[in-house]
């Protein structure tokens, strides 16, 4: 890779990092291209990404950003899991840990905010922003189906008189 190459990955992962709300850095000492391959695979299906540049570069591309304290994480085989969504890499980075020994989680940052693995890990157990917006519309939902019960429950009540009265009439 030419000067000028290093130079547009810098510009593009920076340009990239700078639009993200969290990141995760991840050392990946001995895992196979086939692993590499689900956890990027797994990263997509929820939304987020996961790079492995050179420390030097990526270190180059977290200068200016919200990132830049994550820079002393940068030793060793390491990869980036980042996203719009707050909690995505987070999760999926803790479940491939979990059941990968080879990938560990070395710590991240929400928002700018620097994360330690106790804080990363954390993260990965609060509920997505799509779970989040699912209770919220249960929890809507839910009063007004209730209103609805009880709004219909004098009618139900009357309709239910009515019929009685009406069986009445027609057994005398």
């Amino acid at each position: 890779m030419n000067r000028e190459q290093k130079q547009e990955l810098i510009t593009s992962l920076n340009a990239l990092l700078a639009e993200q709300v969290t990141v995760v850095v991840t050392h990946n000492l001995g895992m196979t291209v086939a692993e590499t391959q689900s956890l990027r695979k797994q990263m997509r299906a929820a939304g987020a990404s996961f790079k492995v540049a050179k420390n030097r570069l990526a270190r180059l591309a977290l200068a200016g950003t919200k990132f830049e304290g994550l820079t002393d994480l940068l030793k060793g085989p390491t990869g980036i899991a980042f996203s719009k969504d707050a909690v995505a890499p987070a999760k999926v980075a803790a479940k491939f840990a979990k059941d990968n020994k080879k990938f560990v989680i070395l710590g991240g940052s929400f928002d700018g905010q620097k994360m330690d693995v106790a804080g990363i890990e954390n993260l990965a157990t609060m509920p997505s922003l799509d779970e989040l917006r699912a209770k919220l519309v249960g929890m809507i939902q839910t009063p007004a189906t209730r209103i609805a019960g009880v709004l219909a429950a004098p009618g139900a009540q009357i309709a239910r008189v009515l019929a009685a009265k009406a069986k009445q009439g027609e057994a005398a």
